[in-house]
């Protein structure tokens, strides 16, 4: 009698945001040098912004640790702030949910003079803000881009990602994902936690076959070019691919 599959549990995924694990690259390296120098920033205030995924709440998370800043996140700023005792970092900015809350913190961090670090998928200037004061404030900030990583360290963290879910994947087969995964921090993310839901539901390792289901909707139109090639090639062509 076969065993039962294993049914996955809906654990929630935490990100600790440590140091170990942020990836130093060209993409964020002007950001980095500028968390290194709050007292530099116009106003006190500074804004990341990039693509989903790029590490900008990592570094976020890494300097409010250093600054013991408070976290906060715009989603979740509906009410005013009382006067700060620490600096700020407000993280999914542009995801605020009220223009008032946000108003209020630009203004009450100006006069404590405690700085405050944004993180957002674009830049505060491309906000929609109906408050003149808001958007002239938000206009003023400086802000810095972190761009995507390259290939040799997206494929780091791919495998940075499958260790801390315990997934042992064959060189063969890691290269082979990589190839066909879109060039994105948050799509590789997404398919370590695709991969580790699978195998649980399975009970066994990763095979191929298992990934290719499993990553059907990351992939693109044709996940297995060469093996179609080699299917229609003649016996001459075949031994070349």
């Amino acid at each position: 009698m076969s065993a039962s599959p294993q049914l996955p549990l809906p654990f929630a995924d935490t990100a600790e945001y440590s140091a170990a694990d942020f990836l130093d690259a060209p993409a964020n390296q002007e950001a980095r040098a500028w968390l290194a120098r709050p007292a530099d920033w116009p106003a006190r205030r500074l804004a990341l912004w990039g693509d989903a995924g790029v590490g900008k709440s990592h570094l976020l998370h890494l300097w409010a640790r250093r600054a013991g800043a408070r976290i906060l996140t715009g989603p979740a700023l509906i009410a005013s702030i009382a006067p700060p005792t620490t600096p700020f970092a407000l993280d999914d900015a542009d995801l605020f949910a009220a223009e008032h809350p946000l108003l209020h913190l630009l203004n009450v961090t100006a006069e404590t003079g405690f700085p405050l670090l944004i993180a957002a998928r674009s830049a505060p200037a491309r906000w929609l803000a109906r408050l003149p004061d808001l958007a002239s404030r938000l206009a003023a900030i400086a802000t810095v881009e972190v761009g995507a990583l390259d290939d040799a360290r997206l494929g780091v963290l791919f495998a940075r990602l499958l260790s801390a879910r315990q997934l042992q994947l064959s060189p063969p087969l890691v290269s082979f994902l990589l190839a066909r995964l879109p060039r994105h921090p948050a799509a590789l993310a997404e398919a370590a936690a695709r991969l580790d839901r699978a195998s649980l539901a399975a009970g066994r390792p990763i095979t191929r076959g298992l990934a290719l289901a499993a990553l059907a909707p990351l992939f693109g139109p044709d996940p297995e070019p060469d093996c179609d090639k080699s299917a229609t090639a003649s016996p001459q062509a075949r031994s070349l691919l």
